[in-house]
């Protein structure tokens, strides 16, 4: 444009020079462009000025590889962490080109004050990729790849159970389970990771190598082998991460992992979606060993211990639960089938399974409540026996590990078919076990025996000290000949059934313990019935009726039964007859004596009072004496023997025909009232079948605890000799 002089009109027009750029038409489009930027919707010009900055920071990141954050980046990780964090070499943090890049060299972040370790975490040198939505909306963090060179990690707990080292913050906060980002690609080099909990009494010292595989169509491996102890035994494991080309593409990692401590062996394999992705894992385990409390002790779980085992299960994890699907194999002579979960609600192990065992041979069912697995393998039933202050004993003693029930709960329903066992009938087995804060509850626990039904509750509360343990067991109405058939008792003849409950409640850490301290009742009733006459009258010692039967070819005439009770009150492990009457339509059999739970002997006394004339009897005791383990029968008792000097003396001084008479029995035995013995009441309830109350009952016991000395019961029943009442 061109401008004329106002003095001098005469005076052409200066022309002036155009700005930059409106001679090509520049201007009128950058004109335009400012126009149509004035237009945009507002929030549209926001955002794309927050896409100009974000590029920008990117760019200046890029180029300058973020070095000047490396002392923000140390005080803020340090003031988050609440522990130091240091950079002794080169640090970058930038967008490559999405995913956020750190490299760090001489890297460290301080241990908590109490650690063995100055350092939680050192390196040589860190190189990840980090997929940074990850950061902002994932539950855990995504790295992409990460490389370690000459890597060191603690992990550790302290000797309380409270902290470790891998929970950041306050110092005090209580310690989180682990939790590892999700890693899809790892070289790994010179780097080391090493593990103490106190509590389980668990070391562990693992290195880390990654290898060139051969085969070029494979990436490099991620190799890995340690050692340790756990509870004072070592270990070893090796392993690796099988990392083939499809991985960058998404693919999945091949697990092989060994682990072995003495004669335990544990096997994984199968594939990992990333290298330390576990969710949705296709995994296969095997494992055996002699023991299989011992491989549960890798978890601080106690279980009951086992004979030799062999299993095999699918492993996967879904959200917090570890699975074990499809577990089969054996434990001893017995098979195990079944599923199992390990879970970690609100941070407490959870043990929640369902097992199934076809056959149980009777002699895996010791180690369950406390025998000697290796006693058993090697010796069979004789290892359930051992010998203490000269006597034979019969309880186990091996004791509850009371602490490690405080680290886990448990839901368990155990289901047997049928149990392999030559003189204990027993088949369908139900168990359902629940341990929630070391209390332990069997309940029910139901089996069938022999065409009966036993169904118990039992309850171990370790929740404080000593272990306090309460028995409820019950036995439906079964048949005398098929409970008894294998040690005589023929079904022929033989109708009476049997009932029977047992009350007691003990304190101690073993069965032993517990039931040498207990407290209760044990009662077994015998209603209305016939039983096979040869072992009614063998334990009655009557010769007369006994000769007369046998000679008359009357052997399996049945005895008629009308009721009968065997009953003991236990008391501090002392179980006192209260009382044992049975009333047949001929005799009334009555018992004293009793047995000790303390050091297991037995000091028992059965004698059949005649209701009718007979002219020979023995109207003697016989007595059971001996041990749980060694128990015998005394059929020549000292009454007898007085009887039969009795007898000499009358023959020698009288007549041979008058030494007859000592074995004469009067038959004055009185019926008894059943109601009371149906009702399972103690001694001091029954009655003659007049109402009145009966005399030749009681409480009372010889049995000795293991000092020797007599009980107070002991000490009252000395005033009524046996054959006195008798």
């Amino acid at each position: 444009m061109a401008d004329a002089d106002p003095l001098r009109p005469d005076t052409p027009a200066i022309q002036k020079p155009l700005p930059y750029g409106f001679a090509s038409g520049i201007g009128p489009t950058l004109s335009r462009t400012r126009e149509r930027w004035g237009t945009l919707p507002l929030p549209v010009r926001i955002l794309l000025w927050i896409v100009a900055i974000i590029f920008a920071i990117w760019l200046i990141l890029f180029i300058t590889k973020g070095r000047f954050l490396k002392e923000p980046f140390e005080r803020t990780l340090s003031s988050r962490l609440e522990r130091q964090v240091r950079v002794g070499g080169d640090f970058q943090l930038y967008f490559a080109p999405i995913d956020i890049r750190l490299r760090a060299e001489r890297m460290t972040v301080a241990n908590v004050s109490w650690a063995s370790r100055p350092d939680f975490f050192r390196a040589d040198l860190i190189d990840t990729r980090v997929a940074p939505f990850s950061l902002i909306f994932g539950e855990k963090y995504r790295v992409r790849w990460l490389e370690l060179r000459d890597a060191a990690t603690d992990l550790e707990w302290s000797s309380d159970g409270r902290n470790n080292t891998w929970t950041f913050g306050d110092p005090d906060k209580k310690g989180e389970p682990l939790d590892l980002p999700l890693i899809r690609r790892a070289l790994l080099a010179g780097t080391t990771l090493r593990y103490r909990d106190p509590r389980m009494q668990l070391n562990a010292d693992i290195g880390f190598e990654t290898v060139k595989a051969q085969d070029t169509r494979f990436s490099s491996d991620v190799r890995f082998s340690g050692d340790g102890t756990l509870r004072q035994r070592p270990f070893t494991l090796r392993g690796g991460l099988l990392s083939p080309n499809a991985t960058v593409t998404g693919g999945k990692n091949s697990l092989a992992l060994h682990a072995q401590a003495g004669s335990t062996v544990l096997e994984v394999s199968g594939t990992l979606p990333g290298a330390t992705e576990i969710e949705g894992a296709d995994l296969r385990l095997v494992t055996q060993g002699p023991n299989l409390a011992l491989l549960f002790d890798f978890l601080g779980v106690a279980i009951p211990e086992t004979r030799a085992y062999r299993f095999t299960s699918a492993l996967t994890k879904q959200g917090d639960e570890w699975r074990f699907t499809h577990l089969k194999g054996r434990f001893g002579d017995s098979d195990l089938a079944g599923r199992m979960t390990v879970s970690l609600p609100d941070n407490r192990l959870l043990l929640n399974a369902s097992l199934a065992t076809q056959t149980l041979d009777i002699v895996d069912v010791g180690p369950f409540i406390g025998y000697d697995p290796q006693k058993l393998e090697t010796q069979g039933a004789k290892g359930t026996i051992q010998t203490v202050g000269g006597t034979p004993r019969l309880l186990p003693d091996a004791p509850l590990r009371v602490e490690a029930l405080r680290n886990f709960d448990a839901k368990v329903e155990y289901n047997v078919r049928r149990v392999r066992a030559e003189n204990l009938p027993i088949s369908n087995i139900a168990l359902k076990l629940a341990l929630e804060r070391s209390l332990i509850t069997l309940s029910p626990l139901t089996f069938d025996m022999t065409g009966g039904h036993v169904s118990s509750d039992i309850e171990i509360n370790a929740r404080g000290a000593p272990v306090r343990t309460a028995y409820d067991i019950r036995l439906s109405p079964t048949p005398m000949g098929k409970l008894l058939g294998r040690w005589g008792v023929e079904e022929s003849g033989t109708t009476g059934t049997v009932k029977a409950r047992v009350q007691m409640t003990g304190l101690g850490d073993t069965l032993h313990d517990s039931l040498a301290t207990s407290n209760g009742r044990i009662a077994v009733i015998l209603p209305a019935g016939s039983m096979w006459a040869r072992n009614v009258q063998l334990s009655e010692l009557d010769i007369g009726t006994f000769i007369t039967k046998m000679f008359a070819g009357k052997l399996k005439k049945p005895v008629q039964i009308n009721c009968g009770l065997i009953a003991f009150t236990v008391r501090n492990g002392v179980a006192a007859a209260d009382p044992i009457i049975i009333d047949t339509t001929k005799n009334v059999m009555v018992g004293r004596g009793g047995f000790s739970f303390r050091n297991e002997s037995l000091d028992l006394a059965f004698r059949a009072d005649g209701k009718k004339f007979s002219l020979f009897s023995g109207q003697s005791p016989v007595g059971i004496k001996g041990y749980f383990a060694k128990p015998s029968i005394d059929v020549i008792s000292p009454e007898l023997i007085a009887r039969g000097g009795v007898g000499a003396a009358l023959g020698i001084g009288a007549t041979p025909l008058a030494g007859i008479l000592a074995f004469v029995d009067i038959g004055d035995a009185k019926s008894a009232a059943c109601g009371p013995v149906l009702a399972g009441a103690t001694a001091a309830a029954q009655r003659t079948k007049g109402g009145t109350p009966r005399d030749d009952v009681g409480r009372g016991t010889t049995a000795k605890d293991e000092a020797g000395k007599e009980s107070k019961d002991e000490k009252k029943s000395q005033d009524k000799k046996f054959l006195g009442i008798f």
